[in-house]
């Protein structure tokens, strides 16, 4: 998500900026996104209908009613989400020697939110239908003057500015020197802790410092299911560089490692584009900027931001607290603040992404020319919730149950797997619906002759495989495996 509130300046006031990227130039680029056939391949209503019904997610507080803006992850929905923040992780952290970890806290002192600009602009416009009493973000209204769910005509209040940050209070007493928020982003933790990281690592520009956390964010009008929340993951990278005339290139960098994270996961590229903001969309700070974003049934929505922030938040901090967060290059012996390049991803919308992407519905014709309607998601195998499923042919068969239960086990360490049982073809179904890309079926032959039946998720073709030779074949299929 784009992520610092002050988008540009205009007769030397700041403007705001929202969640959803830069405000208006957001909904604009929003409202005129092409659809093509995006639409018919997928709707909403068929995703929130899977993902309940298979336990991806489901509204928050759901026997009180629920609660707007806030989702909870079910037993696969959980797993989906944690392996997305795994396959970022692996690819921003684990896989470079330049980039080090962090865990901030969630409640930070209230001067944080001051020096970052929160406190005076994160601010969205709110508008009230003085007739249904419904109140509306108003960058979000398609028709300024006729309120979308009565439909009454030139009832809007004055836009007026609402602050986006949740508040708190710390320790027994409720007074104005109890107060804090709830952080609305990760970044401010790593700014602040600067200092800190680069002594303890050990490190020195060109370096990161990541984290994925819990955000929060007073929307006024959340919508489109896990897309628009109020409590959110964020996964951000901020990566420090010296000003020395490389700092572009390093941007560039960052745009096609991110841009090959979201091919490699497989992404459909023509539902994904890489938006260059100009100089006008831009923060009055920024050098550079790019917007990531997927094509959802309702249009385009943005996943990520990649900035070029130069100096700003640094320098905001440092002034408001008055201690010096630069570094000292020892070779020059002199102190200077890096730039900065940041990646700021938001993991309900990416997970929710994965889920869009590889959801299709076909029509099967079998063998007796009858047709079926089969749903499948079709996860890369790192991503899916269950990589490999073991059936036994005949559950009222003691013998068949070991042998699959057996299977199952054995393969548990080094796979996401589950057992059932139940009719084969309603299990393949069942299966295809959570996106697990192997099913394993032992059978009466496999008594004798010491092989399972390897179904695969996108071919539907199946394979006599050795039961010993299982391990092997199914990392060798996963790692080759391509949408």
């Amino acid at each position: 998500m784009a992520r610092s509130p002050i988008a540009s300046t205009a007769g030397g006031v700041a403007l705001p900026r929202s969640l959803g990227g830069e405000g208006f130039r957001y909904r604009l680029r929003n409202l005129v996104a092409p659809m093509g056939s995006n639409d018919v391949r997928v709707t909403m209503d068929d995703i929130t209908a899977l993902a309940k019904r298979r336990g991806f997610m489901f509204q928050s507080s759901e026997i009180y009613g629920g609660i707007n803006g806030f989702w909870d992850y079910g037993p696969l929905g959980s797993v989906l989400k944690r392996n997305v923040k795994n396959a970022w992780w692996r690819d921003t952290v684990e896989l470079r020697d330049d980039v080090v970890g962090f865990d901030s806290s969630i409640i930070m002192h209230p001067l944080t939110w001051k020096a970052s600009g929160h406190v005076d602009a994160f601010h969205d416009k709110l508008v009230d239908c003085k007739v249904c009493k419904h109140r509306f973000r108003f960058d979000h209204l398609k028709d300024p003057n006729q309120c979308p769910d009565c439909g009454s005509k030139a009832s809007f209040t004055e836009p007026r500015n609402f602050n986006l940050m949740m508040r708190t209070q710390i320790g027994p007493m409720e007074d104005s020197a109890s107060s804090a928020y709830l952080r609305p982003e990760t970044a401010q933790g790593i700014f602040v802790n600067f200092k800190n990281v680069f002594q303890s690592a050990r490190k020195k520009p060109p370096f990161g410092i990541a984290q994925i956390g819990k955000s929060f964010r007073n929307e006024i009008t959340p919508g489109n299911f896990t897309f628009r929340v109020r409590e959110f993951e964020q996964a951000e990278l901020e990566y420090f560089v010296p000003d020395d005339g490389r700092d572009m290139d390093i941007f560039q960098e960052w745009v096609a490692r991110r841009k090959a994270w979201y091919a490699s996961y497989g992404i459909a590229e023509e539902r994904l584009r890489f938006y260059e903001l100009t100089p006008q969309e831009r923060p009055h700070y920024a050098k550079a900027g790019v917007d990531v974003e997927y094509l959802f049934p309702w249009g385009w929505g943005e996943l990520e931001s990649i900035a070029h922030r130069g100096t700003y938040d640094l320098d905001a901090h440092m002034a408001l607290s008055g201690k010096d967060l630069r570094f000292f290059d020892e070779a020059a012996k002199q102190h200077y603040t890096p730039l900065l390049i940041e990646s700021s991803a938001g993991m309900d919308r990416t997970t929710l992404t994965f889920l869009v992407d590889a959801y299709e519905k076909q029509v099967i014709t079998g063998a007796d020319g009858k047709s079926s309607e089969r749903v499948v998601l079709h996860f890369h195998p790192q991503i899916a919730p269950v990589q490999v499923a073991v059936f036994a042919l005949a559950r009222n068969k003691p013998e068949l149950v070991q042998g699959a239960k057996r299977i199952e086990a054995t393969l548990r360490p080094l796979f996401r797997t589950q057992y059932d049982e139940g009719n084969i073809g309603q299990l393949y179904r069942r299966q295809d619906e959570i996106g697990t890309p192997y099913c394993l079926v032992f059978d009466y032959d496999s008594l004798e002759d010491g092989k399972v039946t390897v179904r695969d998720r996108d071919a539907m073709t199946q394979e006599r495989v050795a039961i010993d030779a299982l391990v092997g074949y199914l990392h060798g299929a996963m790692t080759g495996a391509a949408r």
